[in-house]
């Protein structure tokens, strides 16, 4: 048989694996599919499946009816006599069936059965426990596994096809439609718009709740969705990951997306799935249609397959670190972890844990527990909640198996498990919310000792748990699961996995970098700037003490910061960008973006709020903002709590933000963790954040909103207060591979165009008219002719070998990806770059590039970093690499420095020259010579002609912005050229800013 490399060789891959043969074996002798199963011994020959012949699909039921009949018949021969005594017994059933599919669904079938007159048919039997007698064994061999290709699905369409469709019983599983990247398709492209575009959902296979899932499938990745709705459906990733990120690794034995026949598909498989992972989501009165099927993610079902096997193998006492990234579905990582480890048994058949303990302060988390056991077990009111070891007593005593807990009350749980001896316990830690404040954080102390807490009170979580485990002699009647996504090292070394080298690692990794780049988070540091603030500080004593040097630096910065006037410098700046970058865009997120502002400390949230209110109502700005803090705080001799600053309750202060009218939010330290607001899509920063709470805090912006749009390139962090190096060394343990880069300079635009723009690939003319026709709204094929034009020149006119046409092309590509990022943040003027920008992103497509091994160099252009291209080549703008290894964290320091520690001393007059050198413009001018040019400028702003009728009495905000801005730019033409200091910082758009900025502070305005 001739070897073939195309969809055909998939199929025929798959179907051997699954049946034993293949068609084109059977073909090949000369068999049908019915005569190859006259004989019994035929079935069996795989993996326990029958071939499907699609000639026994019913296209109206969405049955096979050869298998669907034949299990009856064969399993549950009484039940069907009672019905037998009418002539269309088998319509009966078949409408029945029907009817109960497009009410409950699918899933509901194969669990609960069907009811058709005095008769009760079994659609699919369970897989057996451990400890199952075997004619549970003996029925679960029962059922009739089978895989049927070209599957005719539609009454309209007679002749369109669906590759592959898995049916158990005659009951349809999952669809598969298969592609080969061999023959130019992939699942990721033409898979899914296959499903989306080219196959009728209103046909009975593909309606929702007649099949649990339905894949797009090729040798290297997979994808799947459960509802199929047009252009609205939404698939997510079923690959294993690879190096940390996306796609799958290889596998030596064969096709990357092998496990998807070899091990997803085994009967037991899928009936785990079926049994306890599948669910229904969706209110109880709501109806099919508007409700969805969540079936696993592959790190998901890896995880808790892992967890039940290790906990079979090794019994009670172990601990487990499960480090999965926001995105990674943790709640629903849970609920499956909780209900499947109640259902553990040992060797002889009892349950392995008494109770399993889940210990959360998501709300969410306790109800999804109770509707998901619904979905999995026949004893409903299993789940309790227990806030104290009575409680938790009165919970085992009345049969309770899934206890929910909180984190604060943790501590008291840990004493009725110490008390409880002869139970076993299996105990979940939740840490999504990462820290604990208030009174609750008190009464823990009291029970702990002191635990290390910030201004307001808050006591981070992981040293909470540590601590109360610490607290107690570990008995190894409990087992551990702790889920966080940022591990800390004490963290670690507590629940993680010891290796032979010592060290410790997670018992299972889902990473940020996948999460990313499978599009469930976003990437919240591709679009960092920092401000730099500059000072300059006077000693005003003549007197010369020493001082601890850093100390006293931070001491200095820290009088600076808190100073109204620089409060009111930066809140001018958050505002000016939120209006022009975000609020009124309204394109982004329908114009529903909100901010979060992070500062220092309570005071420092108090004074941001009331000047960011002042500035709101002087410039008549159409939101409001809101403050969260905890507790009470004396600013200025008067008393603030976040409800008298808000004028509502705390309680309902998130709430209150998801309105339209308030876009932003102050905060010190409450909700940089655990808060999770979608339209957050910009955050100001004025605060040191390392470590965990960098990436926590950072990672308010990364939830994904597809209902709104919401994209990478919506993010925008503005920092007053950290550089790139901090926020590096904060990510590079938790990011994996992730980069991040220091401030584009705009100037790479420049360079790139004038670069292109030698090579002659278009004349500037064919960009205008192309923008003129795009903008227009004319067609495809009017545009094609322009682009086509270009497109020959570079493939092939202007004779360009392969090394410059991947430099053209990777610089073209480095230019959208740049200009795209600032055209975000910056309001440019320059419409060539905008002209060029829509110019090359319809032309970067047909740039051809070959080599003699193509697909090296297809990888070359999509791998390579473009802004590490940038530095090197244009060297304008630097790169920072996080680490793309595992990252390895120190053990906790035995001997940390005492909160006295002298330190290194310095004389203050050292101290501060130090400060100024680092905080302060260097101009080559003395202070005063400083001042003055500073209130030279003023004035000549107020001596232009325009400044009066077109800036003071100009009360629309747009065109008044507009002519300052003109006036600043032809003053500071003049003054550069008095003062060259001040003519090269002008340059930088930063300084720009900052300077419009103040001169407007200065006139009042």
């Amino acid at each position: 048989m001739t070897t073939k490399y195309n969809e055909q060789a998939l199929e025929s891959l798959i179907e051997k694996h699954l049946t034993g043969y293949s068609i084109e074996e059977l073909n090949d002798k000369s068999l049908s599919v019915g005569s190859f199963y006259e004989s019994e011994d035929s079935y069996l020959s795989g993996k326990g499946y029958f071939i499907g012949s699609p000639l026994d699909f019913d296209k109206r039921y969405a049955l096979d009816t050869k298998r669907f009949w034949d299990f009856l018949e064969k399993t549950q021969a009484k039940e069907l006599a009672k019905l037998q005594v009418s002539s269309d017994w088998k319509l009966k059933i078949l409408e029945r069936f029907d009817r109960k599919v497009k009410k409950d669904g699918i899933l509901k079938l194969l669990k609960k059965g069907l009811e058709v007159d005095n008769a009760y048919f079994t659609l699919f039997y369970e897989a057996p426990s451990a400890s199952s007698a075997q004619s549970i064994r003996d029925n679960f061999e029962a059922n009739q596994f089978s895989i049927t290709r070209q599957v005719r699905y539609s009454l309209v369409n007679t002749g369109e096809e669906i590759d592959m469709v898995l049916f158990v019983n005659g009951i349809p599983l999952a669809t598969i439609e298969l592609k080969n990247p061999w023959t130019g398709q992939t699942a990721a492209v033409q898979g899914i718009k296959q499903y989306k575009y080219t196959r009728d959902a209103s046909q009975s296979l593909l309606q929702f709740g007649r099949c649990l899932v339905h894949f797009a499938v090729d040798t290297d990745e997979i994808y799947m969705t459960t509802k199929l709705q047009g252009k609205d459906t939404f698939f997510l990733p079923f690959n294993k990951g690879d190096n940390f990120g996306k796609g799958n690794p290889i596998n030596p034995n064969g096709h990357k997306t092998a496990y998807l026949w070899e091990d997803i598909f085994k009967k037991e498989k899928l009936a785990q799935i079926i049994q306890h992972y599948m669910l229904l989501e969706g209110k109880d009165k709501e109806p099919l249609s508007k409700k969805f099927y969540i079936f696993p993610r592959y790190h998901q079902l890896d995880v808790v397959s892992k967890l039940i096997s290790d906990v079979q193998e090794k019994g009670v006492g172990e601990t487990y670190l499960i480090q999965h990234s926001a995105g990674s579905g943790k709640s629903n990582s849970i609920t499956w972890t909780a209900f499947q480890l109640i259902e553990v048994e040992d060797s002889v058949g009892n349950p392995m844990f008494d109770s399993v303990i889940v210990v959360t302060d998501r709300r969410i988390l306790d109800r999804q527990l109770r509707e998901n056991i619904k979905s999995f077990s026949d004893v409903k009111n299993i789940v309790a909640p227990a806030y104290s070891s009575a409680d938790l007593k009165q919970s085992l005593e009345s049969g309770k198996r899934i206890i929910v807990t909180t984190i604060q009350k943790f501590p008291h749980i840990l004493d009725g498990i110490d008390s409880m001896v002869d139970k076993r316990f299996g105990i979940i830690i939740d840490e999504a919310h990462s820290s604990q404040g208030g009174s609750a954080a008190d009464k823990m102390n009291q029970v702990l000792g002191a635990l290390e807490s910030n201004e307001e009170g808050d006591v981070d979580a992981q040293d909470l748990i540590i601590r109360a485990m610490q607290a107690r002699k570990m008995r190894k009647n409990a087992s551990y699961f702790a889920f966080t996504a940022t591990p800390k090292n004490s963290t670690l070394e507590r629940f993680g996995s010891k290796q032979e080298d010592g060290s410790y690692k997670p018992f299972h990794l889902y990473s940020m970098k996948q999460a990313i780049e499978e599009g469930f988070i976003l990437d919240v540091i591709s679009n960092y700037t920092t401000y730099k603030s500059y000072y300059q500080l006077h000693k005003s004593i003549e007197d010369n003490p020493e001082f601890n040097t850093k100390k006293a630096q931070r001491k200095l910065k820290g009088f600076v910061e808190k100073d109204p006037r620089t409060i009111r410098a930066k809140a001018q700046i958050m505002l000016e960008h939120f209006m022009e970058q975000v609020f009124y865009k309204k394109t982004v997120l329908n114009n529903k973006a909100k901010a979060m502002v992070v500062t220092q400390s309570i005071e420092s949230a108090i004074r941001y709020y009331k000047t960011l209110n002042e500035l709101l109502a002087e410039k008549g700005f159409p939101f409001k903002s809101i403050i969260a803090f905890s507790g009470a705080k004396t600013v200025d001799g008067i008393e603030y709590t976040e409800a008298t600053m808000n004028g509502f309750p705390d309680s309902d202060t998130k709430d209150e933000f998801d309105k339209d009218e308030y876009r932003m939010l102050v905060v010190a330290n409450k909700y940089l963790t655990g808060f999770d607001q979608p339209k957050l899509t910009t955050m100001y920063v004025d605060k040191k954040l390392q470590g965990v709470l960098c990436v926590q805090a950072l990672s308010r912006l990364n939830r994904s909103a597809p209902k709104l749009g919401k994209k990478t390139e919506n993010l925008f962090v503005l920092d007053f207060f950290n550089d790139s190096a901090d926020i590096k060394a904060s990510f590079d343990p938790f990011y994996t591979s992730t980069t991040l880069s220091t401030e584009t300079d705009v100037n790479v635009l420049h360079d790139l165009k004038d670069a292109l723009d030698d090579k002659g690939i278009y004349e500037w003319g064919e960009v205008e008219d192309f923008n003129t026709k795009f903008f227009k709204g004319v067609s495809a094929e009017d545009l094609s002719p322009i682009i086509d034009t270009a497109a020959q020149r570079f493939n092939s006119d202007l004779d360009f070998n392969e090394e410059e046409k991947a430099d053209i092309k990777i610089k073209a590509k480095h230019f959208v990806k740049v200009y795209g990022q600032l055209a975000a943040i910056i309001s440019f003027e320059n419409m060539n770059w905008e002209k060029l920008f829509w110019f090359l992103k319809f032309l970067i497509p047909k740039m051809k590039v070959k080599q003699r091994e193509e697909d090296l160099l297809d990888e070359l252009l999509e791998s390579v970093d473009l802004s590490t291209y940038g530095i090197e080549r244009v060297r304008l703008n630097e790169k920072l690499s996080l680490d793309d290894s595992e990252s390895e964290l120190d053990p906790n320091n035995a001997n940390p420095r005492g909160a006295h520690d002298p330190g290194e001393k310095a004389e203050l007059d050292s101290i501060i020259r130090e400060f100024n050198e680092r905080w302060f413009a260097n101009w080559d001018a003395t202070p005063d010579d400083k001042r003055l040019f500073f209130q030279t400028f003023v004035e000549k702003i107020q001596q232009h002609p325009d400044y009066e009728s077109k800036y003071l009495n100009n009360h629309d905000h747009y065109t008044r912005d507009i002519a300052y801005n003109k006036i600043l730019d032809q003053v500071a033409l003049q003054m550069r050229k008095v003062q060259l200091d001040f003519a090269k910082q002008w340059l930088d758009e930063h300084f720009k800013q900052d300077f419009k900025s103040s001169t407007q502070r200065a006139l009042g305005r």
